[in-house]
C-alpha cells in the first residue's frame, strides 16, 4: 500500500477508536471544536512566520486531526464523511484548474488567479465575487482578501505607483480632518481609507499586509523586551527610564536584531 494512503488510514483508524472510547473525544462537536481549530491555525500561522519548519509539520499534523474530526462528526450525523470531503476539493481543484485538466491556456499566475474568480461566477453560481471572503477574518487580512477577489475580475489600479497615489490621496484627507473639532467620527472613517488603501498596495509589490504586519509586531516586541531587560540590568522599570534612555536602548536592540 501507499504509505501516504497506509498513514492516513491509521488516523482515521485512529479517529474511530478515540470517538468511541475517549470521555473528551467522544463528547465533542463541531461547535465545540471550532475555537481550538482557530488556535490550531494560529499556531500554524506563527510556525510558518518564523519559518520553523519542524513545528510547521507538527501543526499541520493538529489541523490534519482537526479536518478528520469534523468528518467523523459529519458521518455520524448522515450529512457528510471524509469520503465526500475529499471528493469535493478533488472536484473543485479539477474545476478550477482547466489549465491542468482541460484545454485552457494561461500564461502566468496573474492568469491562473483571474480565471478562478471567473470560475466561481459562471461555474459554481457564487454570484458575488466578494462572498468567498469570511466576515469573521482579521480586518486587514479581509481587506487585502477583498482587493484580491476583485482584482481578479479587473477591479483594480493599472499600476503600483496608481494604487500608492491612492495612499497619498487617503493620508491628505485624513490630515485635513485632523484639525476640525469634534470630529472623531470622520477621523476614525478617513484612518480606516488609508489602512484599506494601504492593503490593496500590497497586492501591487508583492506584500500581505497581514504577514508584514504581524512580523513587525514580532520585531517590536523583540525589541521593546531588550529595552525592558536593559532597564532591570540598571535596576529600574522601564517606565522610569527618560525618553532620551528609552531611545538609546531601542537604538542598541535595533542593532542587535539585524
Amino acid at each position: 500500500m501507499d504509505k501516504r494512503l497506509e498513514a492516513f488510514k491509521r488516523l482515521l483508524d485512529i479517529m474511530d477508536a478515540v470517538r468511541a472510547g475517549c470521555p473528551w473525544d467522544s463528547t465533542q462537536t463541531i461547535e465545540s471544536l471550532r475555537h481550538l481549530t482557530i488556535e490550531e491555525t494560529y499556531e500554524l500561522s506563527e510556525a510558518i512566520l518564523v519559518n520553523d519548519l519542524n513545528e510547521v509539520k507538527k501543526e499541520l499534523g493538529d489541523l490534519m486531526l482537526h479536518l478528520v474530526f469534523y468528518s467523523k462528526i459529519g458521518s455520524e450525523k448522515g450529512v457528510f464523511d471524509i469520503t465526500d470531503v475529499l471528493n469535493g476539493i478533488c472536484d473543485k481543484m479539477v474545476v478550477r484548474h482547466p489549465h491542468i485538466f482541460g484545454n485552457e491556456k494561461v500564461e502566468n499566475a496573474e492568469q491562473v488567479e483571474q480565471n478562478w474568480e471567473k470560475i466561481k461566477l459562471e461555474r459554481e453560481h457564487n454570484r458575488s465575487v466578494l462572498g468567498g471572503v469570511p466576515k469573521g477574518l482579521p480586518s486587514l487580512l479581509k481587506a487585502y482578501r477583498m482587493h484580491q477577489k476583485t482584482a481578479g475580475v479587473g477591479f483594480k489600479w493599472p499600476s503600483a505607483e496608481a494604487a500608492w497615489n491612492k495612499v497619498e490621496e487617503e493620508k491628505m484627507e485624513l490630515f485635513a480632518e485632523l484639525d476640525k473639532p469634534d470630529n472623531q467620527e470622520r477621523i476614525e472613517s478617513e484612518y480606516g481609507d488609508l489602512l484599506f488603501a494601504l492593503a490593496a498596495y500590497g497586492l501591487y509589490i508583492g506584500v500581505n499586509p497581514d504577514d508584514a504586519l504581524e512580523k513587525t509586531d514580532q520585531k517590536f516586541r523583540k525589541r521593546f523586551d531588550y529595552l525592558e531587560q536593559k532597564a532591570r540590568e540598571r535596576g529600574k522599570g522601564v517606565q522610569h527610564l527618560t525618553i532620551d534612555e528609552m531611545l538609546a536602548i531601542w537604538n542598541e536592540a535595533k542593532d542587535v536584531s539585524r
